[in-house]
């Protein structure tokens, strides 16, 4: 039936084909002044911030690990350097990708949005299967999966989310004003991706997801009129997620009041956090002298990295920290504003934001601004995988501003 249909099509006018030979060429000559400008160099400002952030969360890591790594239970990890080792591993190879990666042409990466969605699906899906041999759970959260080696597929998940984001948002342009084209195909995945993360359960993961998605949609182009619609449906979910359905309730309760039952009880975690920060002061207790990192304070090391940077740098210390994130987002926001074309303005705004709006929620947490949920510092907190995904996230920014257009100050 098809090349029935394609037979009874009539041919193409001497017109028609000099317009076809004529939209080929010029996407040819785009193609080849694209890998032209892709020899550019990179942004130093960006890449010095990030190399400066990483080293410092190895630092770190290797100040708030060693306790906990020395009383390890398992024996294999008898060892004050274990986290730090492994990390540095990491850190070392995700650098190298980051620098790989900012060698490419970003351009490359249209089409592949659509496969990596299908990929995140299905291993999200496989997450949560029940009694699955290659789910991991630790803490009774399932997030991991094990497959040679341990990674958080929600990490993929992220990556493919703006990556299609960015190659369908850019084409559509003007169709991005309309309900049916630029919120409705949107909107589904971001709850189908967003509602498989936080069924693991990763709500903090899921906020990401959503937080980069709306971002991203809102730089394409969207009514402000969907925006605050989309704001009030969120606050209404999360309203009877937490105080109808009861969803995490303990959480909220322990977060507004951590010291309202049994010291070892729920909120112990959030008021270890806060006598840590406390006793750092203005100035610290000075690097590798925290008192709180021998096994008072959970998750020392990972989640909570950012309390044990408070009581050894002192508000002074983390001040400064947070001040190059804010640095390095800024910069970020720089380059989407001098990109070419619109994918790679969305591209540098989706793994902005998603980095962003990590650090923002891990220091609000550990301050005890947000409830406590399970969110690491980029750069700081443990974890290999996560640490190679978030640099060769800053590898593609790399990439785009490489064909930035040129600015006065060069």
């Amino acid at each position: 039936m098809a090349m029935e249909q394609r037979q009874r099509r009539r041919p193409l006018t001497r017109q028609e084909q000099l317009a076809l030979q004529e939209r080929k060429q010029r996407r040819r000559e785009k193609m080849e002044e694209s890998r032209e400008l892709a020899r550019g160099p990179i942004d130093v400002t960006f890449c010095l911030l990030v190399l400066l952030l990483t080293a410092i969360g190895l630092v770190m890591l290797l100040s708030a690990s060693f306790p906990s790594a020395y009383y390890e239970e398992n024996p294999s990890r008898h060892n004050p350097l274990y986290y730090f080792e492994r990390q540095a591993v990491f850190a070392v190879l995700g650098t190298a990708v980051m620098f790989l990666v900012s060698k490419f042409n970003y351009q490359r990466l249209r089409g592949a949005g659509k496969a990596l969605i299908y990929v995140s699906v299905i291993l999200l899906i496989l997450v949560i299967i029940p009694h699955n041999p290659i789910a991991v759970t630790v803490k009774h959260a399932t997030r991991w999966l094990r497959i040679g080696i341990q990674f958080q597929p929600s990490e993929i998940a992220k990556a493919a989310v703006v990556i299609y984001f960015a190659d369908s948002i850019s084409k559509k342009k003007d169709k991005m004003r309309t309900f049916h084209y630029g919120v409705l195909p949107y909107a589904f995945i971001l709850v189908v991706i967003g509602g498989l993360v936080a069924v693991e359960p990763h709500l903090s993961g899921a906020i990401l997801i959503l937080g980069a998605g709306a971002a991203m949609m809102l730089v394409g182009g969207i009514n402000w009129a969907w925006v605050g619609a989309a704001a009030g449906a969120a606050v209404g979910l999360v309203y009877v997620a937490l105080f109808v359905i009861g969803y995490n309730t303990s959480r909220v309760t322990y977060w507004l009041n951590p010291w309202a039952d049994d010291p070892l009880d729920k909120g112990y975690q959030l008021r270890q956090s806060l006598i840590t920060i406390g006793s750092g002061g203005l100035w610290g207790l000075g690097l590798g002298k925290s008192r709180q990192k021998f096994l008072f304070l959970p998750e020392e090391h990972n989640d909570f990295i950012f309390s044990i940077v408070c009581e050894e740098l002192g508000l002074i210390g983390a001040g400064i920290i947070m001040l190059l994130f804010a640095a390095l987002v800024l910069r970020g926001y720089w380059i989407a504003l001098h990109c070419r074309d619109r994918f790679g303005t969305l591209l540098v705004v989706g793994f902005t934001t998603l980095m962003a709006v990590q650090v923002f929620l891990n220091i609000a947490v550990v301050s005890g601004v947000l409830p406590t949920t399970g969110i690491s510092l980029p750069f700081f907190s443990y974890g290999g995988t996560a640490l190679c995904v978030q640099l060769a996230e800053m590898g593609v920014i790399l990439s785009v501003s490489r064909q930035m257009k040129p600015t006065k100050a060069g």
